[in-house]
């Protein structure tokens, strides 16, 4: 649903928003890559079907498939994410514990529904880092979550020093709230309803533990099962006050390990995956222990710069009806 606030004003022009999009992210990515000890390295657009090194997402997303001429009989698919061709990265270039990579995600979501945050286009900083089996802990995910959150509100900073006119304040602190807790809280609302509540209450909250049904017999939200370790993963939401809602920033957790892959596979009905080349390699143990997520590009761009639409610091398409209704509130789509 299209969210157009009243008496809207973006405060940069066209021009002046480019160039501000282009400092956040050029920035960001300079400091998160430095605070995390990070390297910035290239990654792929598109992955063969059968490498097993595709995201499934939710499960039910359609991804972009195609052939290629010089690969006959090969299925291709452009990425929906990074999380497993990460990993294989971090052991093929010899990456050691406490280092890591990051680099830029482009995605194609043709089954998403478009709105104010929502688009066919993704564009993320994915990130990975190789961590010991004993690091596998709810401290060192909150830690690393403390780190990224100092990263963005550091960045509000930046922000407000070149574009005084234009920042979007953000709350001093990130709280950890557990899914489980969540829903013993608000038994009678849905998943976004409980999301929304908890983060204006608390301004910025990084929902821990996704993926794994809950007490009332669902899981939180989806999660596939051969990324994420589902007790040790998470999203960090600030409380958007422009939108009026919770605002996901990153989805992150520490990764399956060759226990967690199993049973996850199991519970989702898909161990048949496990007969798959990278699945195979964990299970083997011939990978490193990660933690890893993603950071929207042009989500964050929308927090620090007060926007409604994520249109509105990215180019793609959006329905004919929208654009005009858009343009009308003086939200002017790239």
């Amino acid at each position: 649903m299209l969210y157009l606030p009243e008496n809207y004003d973006p405060h940069l022009t066209v021009r002046e928003t480019q160039e501000a999009i282009k400092y956040i992210r050029d920035t960001f990515q300079k400091e998160f890559g430095k605070e995390m000890n990070l390297e910035r390295i290239s990654a792929p657009l598109f992955v063969t079907k059968d490498s097993g090194l595709n995201d499934n997402l939710n499960g039910v997303e359609r991804p972009v498939g195609f052939d290629i001429k010089a690969l006959p009989g090969q299925d291709v698919e452009v990425v929906q994410s990074l999380a497993k061709w990460k990993r294989m990265a971090l052991k093929t270039y010899g990456f050691q514990p406490g280092e890591g990579l990051y680099t830029n995600m482009n995605a194609i979501r043709r089954d998403e529904d478009v709105d104010n945050l929502h688009s066919v286009y993704v564009d993320q900083w994915d990130w990975e880092k190789v961590i010991t089996k004993e690091e596998r802990t709810i401290e060192t995910l909150q830690e690393t979550v403390k780190t990224i959150f100092k990263v963005i509100k550091h960045m509000q900073h930046e922000v407000w020093y070149k574009y005084p006119n234009a920042f979007y304040h953000l709350p001093s602190e990130i709280h950890f709230v557990d899914s489980e807790e969540l829903l013993a809280r608000y038994p009678d609302k849905t998943a976004k309803e409980r999301e929304n509540l908890i983060t204006k209450e608390l301004g910025c909250v990084f929902l821990m533990r996704i993926g794994e049904k809950l007490a009332n017999g669902e899981p939180h939200d989806g999660r596939a099962p051969d990324y994420d370790d589902w007790q040790l993963n998470g999203d960090i939401l600030f409380w958007y006050e422009p939108l009026q809602c919770a605002l996901e920033i990153s989805s992150m957790g520490i990764r399956v390990d060759e226990d967690s892959l199993a049973s996850q596979l199991e519970k989702a009905g898909c161990p048949e995956r496990a007969e798959l080349p990278y699945h195979k390699m964990l299970l083997n143990r011939e990978l490193p222990y990660t933690i890893g997520g993603g950071i929207g590009q042009s989500r964050l761009c929308m927090l620090l710069l007060g926007r409604v639409h994520v249109g509105e610091v990215q180019s793609s398409l959006w329905p004919e009806d929208m654009r005009k209704a858009c343009e009308e509130h003086n939200v002017i789509l790239l």
